[in-house]
């Protein structure tokens, strides 16, 4: 059996898998602290739910959005602002008495997709998360590419427009900032006060998945507006990473095929070359949010395998 954990920066959730089939067969889930020791505690307190059940031989793999250094610990996380410089793996491995794997979870969530999910026949893969804001992770010639210290990956902080609004870590004009969910239900909120668009209940995640469903012109606007700005960095990470493949997960991924349609054909117009290239294929993820914690137990059994022959 294997555990994976993925913390954000609402809800820890900790998967029991069996790693014959990569089948979840149990999980747990909790909120997120906003201390860093007692985070720590929670996260082993979610986990000894799945340890008390069953023998896991394998390291407890662990996902957390921001820089996740390969030695554990968290540099800087802007969403769990109480992380920063914490040693968050030897906290919880304390805890636990049992090794514990940390890394990113939008490069959790790629491996997972690529190893068992919407990435499988293809060893160039760009993953794109678009929730609150934007992740990504990378798989290049059949490996995840991570970087020197487990930092690769931030590419929702790559400056599209440098004279842009002010993001809330400072930066000017990151992709994130007008290719997120944030940014798509600011503009929706924008249309509802102006009466283009009406939705049934107030503004919410359903209710304009619910609008665009049924044609709305206007909930059909926007998420071609924001599709394009997410096929804009993507078409500045095909420039660098030539993938075959481009997975779009996250929250907003929801949307379903209007979504992954429009950044297909943005990202056709936004390509150099594009008409002298191999269409890069644009797919939906296949593990929703489960893909952090997944890729993050995997990880963990391939380091362990790997290290203990």
């Amino acid at each position: 059996m294997l555990i994976g954990v993925d913390v954000g920066g609402t809800n820890i959730r900790a998967l029991l898998i069996d790693d014959s089939d990569v089948r979840v067969v149990a999980r747990a889930s909790a909120s997120t602290p906003h201390d860093a020791d007692e985070l720590a505690a929670r996260v082993a307190e979610v986990v000894s739910h799945h340890l008390n059940r069953t023998d896991v031989h394998a390291p407890i793999g662990l996902a957390v959005a921001g820089l996740a250094h390969r030695s554990g610990i968290v540099h800087y996380s802007p969403n769990i602002a109480c992380l920063v410089q914490f040693p968050l793996a030897e906290r919880v491995a304390e805890h636990l008495g049992h090794q514990v794997v940390l890394g990113n979870d939008a490069n959790a969530a790629c491996w997972a997709e690529y190893r068992i999910g919407a990435g499988q026949g293809v060893d160039d893969l760009l993953l794109v998360t678009v929730g609150t804001g934007i992740g990504t992770g990378m798989v290049v010639g059949g490996r995840l590419l991570d970087g020197a210290h487990g930092f690769a990956g931030e590419s929702g902080h790559m400056v599209i427009d440098q004279h842009g609004p002010r993001h809330h870590t400072g930066q000017r004009g990151p992709w994130e900032m007008t290719a997120a969910g944030t940014s798509l239900m600011t503009a929706a909120q924008h249309a509802i006060d102006t009466g283009d668009l009406h939705l049934v209940g107030d503004l919410s995640p359903t209710s304009f998945a619910t609008a665009l469903a049924t044609g709305d012109a206007t909930a059909v606007r926007l998420v071609d507006g924001v599709a394009q700005q997410i096929a804009l960095g993507c078409a500045n990470m095909v420039m660098v990473l030539d993938p075959a493949r481009i997975v779009i997960g996250g929250g907003v991924s929801a949307l379903g095929e209007p979504l992954r349609a429009a950044i297909a054909t943005h990202l056709h117009n936004e390509m150099l070359g594009a008409a002298y290239r191999p269409p890069v294929e644009v797919v939906l993820a296949a593990l929703g949010d489960d893909a952090g914690a997944i890729g993050a137990a995997l990880w963990a059994r391939d380091a362990y395998e790997k290290f203990s022959k």
